[in-house]
């Protein structure tokens, strides 16, 4: 199983010490507990990270959260383990936004305007989380690269969706993953830029997003004598189903 695969499934898993039913029901209650109190505590994470930017401390967290900071110990090894729970939060976040967009049964047009639109609000509504993702580090390195992992992630399922249309229309889908690749980069790259000028607003720029990613795709099908129209839905809705529990799974 690819390791981008498996800590999506793992999203949101708390520690070893946490982990499986015991048998013992005052045991599993307390192990029930201890799952809740530290997805309390992701949260007193975000809203710190609101308040105080990517450079906030384990104090931080613990003020945000009305507890000691050895009370927040209990739950997080270090401050590298909880940088891995935000990561795993950052990405249920995102996805919970950007998979239904992908798969949304419209033209293609608005449908790569909506997906582009859940991307940029997401980064709109915790640009330190995002900043914290791609650019932070805790004192102890950590052994997962979110940022770096969900962009594999989305880069695959976009593969398969391109390559499942470039097939229907008997065109070579091998520069389906390339494709995905870039795009994604791009969207990445646009996006730290905006977080950081925001020379124009949201709309704005999923508007300039969307026009050149369908440029490229109507320049491709054309040169296969293949004429979509942008603002009709096809006959044909592939979509990617992508779920902490299944992996990727492909639909028609």
């Amino acid at each position: 199983m690819s390791p981008v695969i498996e800590r999506v499934k793992r999203s949101g898993k708390p520690s070893a010490r946490d982990e499986g039913a015991t048998g013992d029901a005052r045991r599993d209650r307390w192990r029930k507990h201890r799952i809740a109190r530290r997805k309390e505590f992701v949260e007193a994470a975000l809203r710190a990270l609101d308040t105080h930017g990517p450079d906030l401390g384990m104090e931080d967290v613990a003020a945000e959260a009305g507890v000691t900071k050895p009370v927040l110990y209990r739950h997080f090894d270090d401050k590298a383990d909880l940088y891995v729970a935000l990561g795993q939060r950052g990405t249920e976040i995102l996805f919970e936004r950007l998979i239904p967009a992908i798969n949304a049964e419209l033209a293609p047009v608005p449908r790569i305007r909506m997906a582009l639109d859940a991307f940029f609000t997401v980064i709109e509504e915790h640009p330190n989380l995002y900043r914290l993702l791609a650019h932070g580090r805790p004192e102890k390195p950590v052994s997962s690269d979110v940022v770096a992992e969900d962009k594999e992630l989305i880069a695959t399922a976009l593969t398969a969706l391109l390559g499942d249309y470039m097939r229907m229309f008997n065109m070579d889908s091998g520069a389906a993953e390339p494709w995905a690749h870039g795009i994604v980069g791009m969207v990445q790259n646009t996006g730290e830029w905006w977080l950081d000028r925001r020379s124009m607003g949201r709309d704005a720029v999923v508007e300039y997003l969307t026009q050149i990613i369908w440029a490229a795709i109507d320049g491709l099908t054309r040169q296969h004598g293949v004429v979509i129209d942008p603002n009709q839905p096809l006959e044909v809705n592939k979509v990617v189903q992508l779920g902490r529990a299944e992996g990727l799974e492909e639909t028609s």
